[in-house]
């Protein structure tokens, strides 16, 4: 069985038909939605709300928020530690201003994971880059990614049909 195409296919396979398309259209005006007031986002001048450790009930976060954290922490700072990829961390990125500079971070990071995922040995352990996790195998953290991206990529479908409901 050729596991690496297996746990591709089922991240690609969502992100073909269900996520990616789900995207298209996006807006300036959506992308800086605040759903409620004081929503994290990132803003049209670059910066960005954070805080560590998180307030205590998390904050709800924008569609910029979300794609940033996809962006950065769940793709390029893997692809970075785990396939060569240049540096990424919170602290330097270069967050996108408008809708479209972020689609196009996401399609490039997305475009470098994948490509190390299909080629990556699963059985080897990630090591430091992933803390207490080190020991396990890339097969383990290929599949924690998979969910990481089902699972944003739908809240940001749900705060785009939020957004659509409330202008």
């Amino acid at each position: 069985m050729d596991w690496n195409k297996q746990l591709t296919d089922q991240l690609d396979w969502h992100w073909r038909v269900q996520a990616r398309p789900r995207l298209d259209g996006l807006t300036d005006d959506e992308y800086f939605w605040q759903p409620v007031p004081g929503a994290w986002t990132v803003h049209p001048d670059g910066s960005v709300d954070f805080e560590h450790p998180q307030p205590t009930p998390a904050p709800v976060t924008t569609i910029a928020w979300r794609m940033a954290h996809i962006i950065i922490g769940v793709l390029n700072m893997r692809t970075a530690s785990h396939f060569g990829g240049p540096p990424a961390d919170y602290t330097t990125w270069p967050y996108a201003k408008t809708a479209d500079e972020a689609l196009k971070q996401l399609d490039d990071a997305y475009g470098a994971w994948m490509a190390g995922v299909r080629t990556a040995d699963l059985s080897k352990p990630v090591g430091p880059a992933e803390g207490p996790f080190a020991e396990e195998p890339m097969a383990t953290l290929v599949l924690h990614i998979n969910r990481e991206m089902i699972h944003h990529l739908a809240e940001i479908a749900l705060l785009r049909d939020l957004y659509l409901r409330e202008s």
